[in-house]
């Protein structure tokens, strides 16, 4: 069954180039009502165009499509908001967020600025905040919801230059993880995208070859999964080169150490039982955790 985005209301940010673009054209090839947010700035964030989204828009509408442009920085909640306000005029709902947006100051940690650390962490990570922020009431209230967060292999896996990026990219896994436990009674479904395609925020460090493989396009075939009413919840879906894969965070069961035991040396002394992966589990909360230490302590006391 084709699946389709009829009648339904979505928000692409950072859609004016790259991924976003194609995000937007897709969505809106398939039913949706697009807007295309982009602040029409440099990778690095600096400067703004409208002309970028404007051309989406332009794009959409000669398909037979309805788009409209909107210039909001996603780091600035009061912009956000009249966006959203602005989406509620025009359309009255807003079924699907996609937080794409986002821009690089790559250097090593040791030379980078703090102000470009969180120049960087402002756009990913409270963007992301910002934009679901704004959104959640209207799709609680609705009873339905779409939320995709971009995250990235440089944060889950790091990547020299990008300790700013990976740290925004990583929290945006940690806030996907907790909205998708307070919005599961309303039908809001929060999931997170991690990419790889020859965009701009690439250029110069791919050869020709390998950026005709790494197409946007390949990239925006998984976004889309995660759009529909029968979308997964809570899953990383790693898209690039027309590979598809999901990342997992297990841990381990791990062991108890009694209390007289309890020194930095015998944890030391046992961390090869520790990182043993025999009865890993993926965990769904964070009480998970302290439910099974808590667990494995009494088991230890009962048999005292």
């Amino acid at each position: 069954m084709a699946i389709r985005y009829d009648g339904q209301v979505a928000i692409v940010t950072g859609a004016g180039n790259g991924l976003g673009r194609s995000h937007a054209l897709a969505l809106a090839s398939r039913g949706a009502k697009v807007v295309v947010n982009d602040l029409g700035g440099a990778v690095d964030g600096s400067g703004s165009s409208s002309e970028a989204a404007l051309e989406v828009v332009r794009t959409i509408e000669a398909a037979g499509g309805e788009a409209i442009a909107n210039g909001a920085n996603v780091a600035d909640l009061n912009q956000v908001e009249a966006m959203v306000a602005q989406t509620i005029e025009k359309w009255g709902r807003i079924d699907i967020l996609v937080n794409n947006a986002g821009i690089l100051r790559d250097k090593s940690f040791v030379k980078m600025t703090m102000e470009d650390f969180k120049l960087v962490v402002d756009v990913h990570l409270i963007g992301s905040a910002n934009c679901t922020k704004a959104v959640w009431p209207l799709m609680r209230e609705q009873g339905y919801g779409r939320v995709v967060m971009t995250t990235s292999s440089s944060g889950m896996y790091g990547n020299f230059g990008q300790s700013n990026y990976g740290a925004a990219k990583m929290a945006v896994v940690g806030l996907m993880n907790t909205l998708v436990l307070e919005g599961d009674k309303y039908d809001i479904k929060v999931n997170c995208l991690s990419p790889t395609a020859g965009t701009r925020m690439l250029d110069g460090l791919l050869t020709d070859e390998i950026s005709e493989v790494l197409t946007v396009e390949a990239v925006t075939t998984g976004l889309l999964t995660l759009c529909d009413k029968d979308a997964p919840n809570r899953i990383i879906l790693c898209a690039g080169a027309g590979g598809y894969a999901r990342t997992h965070i297990y841990e381990t069961d791990g062991i108890f150490l009694a209390p007289e035991d309890q020194t930095p040396e015998n944890v030391r002394a046992n961390m090869e039982a520790i990182e043993n992966t025999d009865n890993q589990k993926m965990l769904v909360g964070g009480f998970q955790q302290t439910d099974k230490f808590v667990a494995k302590a009494s088991a230890h006391f009962k048999n005292k």
